[in-house]
């Protein structure tokens, strides 16, 4: 028997801090002979990236000392902050920037940061993007760098500049010859980038440097080699990332597919926010593993090099950012919807898959699991918009028959990026409450083609807005959603949307939440790091030729539209969007008479890493929507400051 209680009031069994405590963040798999090492972002710690090692026999082990983090700052977001090879290991520590071997610092104390190391053994080095803050306040810049590796700390010796952003720098197996990806302002590596290649003169400078792919209006992503020294990479030059072969000893080859017969519609790239991103790799000369996307879903297959064939492998785990290989296995980072992110390795020749690390360790009974239907609504302009949908889940409960749940729309981060049908225990939280959860892949989202990204060229801020609105107006028309309570959320680019919904589409959303979300468009062009200080030009326009423009999508600006309750977390250290953003927007709501709470933290940058972060947003959100839409959600939950809550939204 199940209890009757209305959707959003039931008692759920995740808390809070269960949600926080099997938050584990994996990532960034590689291999060194028969040892497997990742990255573990544990929020117990603080948020703090551990290396960690599993042994041939299955010894896992932590690699770095406990007062180092794994993390590098190059564009703010990182990735490719280690490499290991034949036992030796290399990272970046974040607290200094500086790189480190075994506990020792090889970079000395400095303004460099560095990231997407490759090691050159022929010449006793690393290579690896250098960015450099060291300049007087201005743009830093970034080069790639070779670092010697003869004991005394240097930070590294320039061997390619000239463009705004590098990245990519891999070695063929020989060591004769190097690739690079670079790109210049306004442009974001899923824009246009180039692939270049040179050779490597025995005192390790670059000659002959060759353009090999790529231009304003193609997306090169993960060029590699194979073992035999052709070049590999995937490029959208079609409007879907394909993967391509370069014969690079002839000048000006033009590269050819490695699928004899491309798959219709089918992505095997993903847009470039971290470094160290993987969708293929070798498994043996004539054999690749790659991770490609179909209407957002993601699939794990091998390419027969010589038939030029693509081979699904049956696992029902969809591979997420990180791949890497043996000539047996593939191992990377998968989800499903009822698998949290692990750690995982697949048989090539039967798929038998193994899980070595789970992100988390509880088990939720399946009853209680809110599996998410892929949904097509109609959207603006005649097109067709994505998302996945979430209903309440509960098997201890059961809602009266007249009622409909409140309704969470995500909008996700980037814009640039996807929303995924990974198991989540955030989402769960809200499902086994009794809320349903839309998570909205807007026109401008990864996974779907060029086509599908560039919606939002120029649009940002009515593509995603329209988007988000139209998927729950077809949930409630589906009677799917209850109508009066719809709610609105989103982090970084998607708390944009998230507040601009709320002001320029009064009336449709009750409440919002905005975690580390900007409200100011001119501050955020102005005021953010460089990888994205010219990302606007593209989603909005050139600034300042359209300074109208920025103001008139601001949501800062409008406030008197605002007619809904809004709650805002922010970390005082996010350099992507400062504090300012949502200090102001709060002050706003309040000065307003609008129901606004504002909860800010120390210690935290853009992205929550810590448990008792994760904790106080989950259970003051919930607490915050239980006083404006009038029921009382199961608890206890302490109670957060909500300024003008009487006005229940206006």
């Amino acid at each position: 028997m199940t209890t009757v209680a209305p959707f959003g009031a039931w008692t759920s069994p995740l808390s809070a801090q269960t949600v926080a405590a099997q938050g584990l963040r994996l990532g960034f798999p590689a291999l060194d002979g028969n040892d497997i090492y990742w990255l573990e972002g544990r929020p117990h710690e603080g948020g703090r990236n551990v290396l960690v090692k599993r042994s041939a026999d299955g010894t896992v082990t932590d690699v770095t000392p406990r007062d180092h983090n794994v993390r590098t700052r190059v564009h703010e977001y990182g990735g490719g902050a280690f490499i290991v090879s034949k036992g030796a290991v290399y990272y970046s520590n974040f607290s200094d920037q500086r790189i480190y071997r075994d506990g020792s610092a090889i970079t000395p104390e400095g303004r460099w940061f560095y990231a997407d190391a490759t090691i050159d053994e022929r010449r006793r080095r690393l290579v690896c993007v250098r960015e450099d803050h060291s300049n007087g306040g201005q743009e830093p810049l970034t080069t790639l760098v070779s670092i010697r590796l003869d004991g005394s700390p240097n930070a590294g010796d320039v061997i390619a500049s000239g463009d705004d952003f590098y990245s990519t720098p891999r070695l063929s197996p020989d060591g004769s010859r190097l690739a690079w990806l670079s790109w210049r302002h306004p442009r974001m590596p899923w824009d246009g980038t180039e692939l270049w290649i040179a050779t490597v003169t025995d005192a390790g400078t670059l000659s002959e440097p060759e353009r090999v792919a790529g231009g304003p209006h193609e997306s090169i992503f993960q060029p590699g080699w194979s073992p035999d020294g052709a070049l590999y990479f995937a490029s959208d030059r079609t409007g879907w990332w394909a993967i391509y072969r370069s014969d690079v000893q002839g000048v000006n080859t033009e590269p050819t597919p490695a699928l004899r017969h491309p798959l219709d519609q089918a992505e095997f790239g993903r847009p470039q926010w971290l470094f160290g991103w993987a969708t293929w790799a070798f498994a043996d000369p004539r054999r690749l593993v790659v991770s490609y996307a179909r209407r957002g879903r993601w699939s794990l297959a091998t390419i027969d090099l010589d038939a030029g064939r693509l081979a699904d492998l049956q696992t029902d785990l969809a591979p997420l950012e990180w791949l890497t290989a043996t000539p047996t296995h593939a191992v990377y980072i998968a989800a499903s919807p009822e698998t949290a992110p692990s750690l995982v390795r697949t048989n090539l020749e039967t798929s038998r898959t193994e899980v070595l690390r789970s992100a988390a360790t509880m088990t939720l009974d399946r009853r209680h699991i809110s599996v998410p239907e892929a949904i097509e609504f109609p959207t603006d302009g005649g097109l067709t918009a994505h998302a996945f949908h979430y209903p309440p889940a509960n098997g201890d409960f059961s809602a009266p028959a007249s009622d409909r749940p409140p309704l969470i729309v995500i909008s996700h981060g980037g814009p640039t990026t996807q929303a995924r049908a990974a198991f989540d225990l955030q989402v769960q939280y809200w499902t086994t409450r009794g809320f349903a959860v839309v998570d909205v892949n807007y026109g401008g989202s990864s996974g779907y083609g060029r086509g599908y990204r560039e919606r939002l060229n120029s649009r940002w801020g009515i593509v995603d807005i329209d988007d988000s609105i139209n998927a729950a107006t077809y949930l409630v028309e589906q009677g799917k959603a209850d109508p009066d309570r719809l709610i609105i959320r989103g982090g970084s680019a998607g708390g944009y949307t998230t507040l601009a919904a709320l002001t320029f589409h009064p009336g449709v959303f009750g409440a919002g939440a905005s975690y580390y979300g900007v409200s100011d468009l001119e501050a955020l062009t102005n005021d953010t790091h460089k990888f994205e200080s010219h990302y606007l030009d593209t989603l909005i326009g050139p600034y300042p030729a359209m300074k109208a423009l920025y103001r008139e999508r601001s949501p800062i600006h409008f406030i008197d539209r605002l007619s809904c309750a809004l709650i805002l977390f922010q970390g005082l250290e996010d350099k992507v969007v400062p504090p300012a953003q949502s200090e102001r927007m709060a002050d706003a709501v309040r000065r307003k008479g609008r129901p606004v709470a504002y909860l800010a933290f120390e210690g935290e940058q853009h992205g929550f890493r810590k448990a008792d972060t994760i904790i106080r947003c989950l259970e003051g959100e919930c607490y915050f929507y239980g006083k404006v839409f009038g029921f009382e959600p199961a608890g206890p939950l302490p109670p957060i400051e909500i300024d003008h809550i009487k006005r229940r939204g206006g």
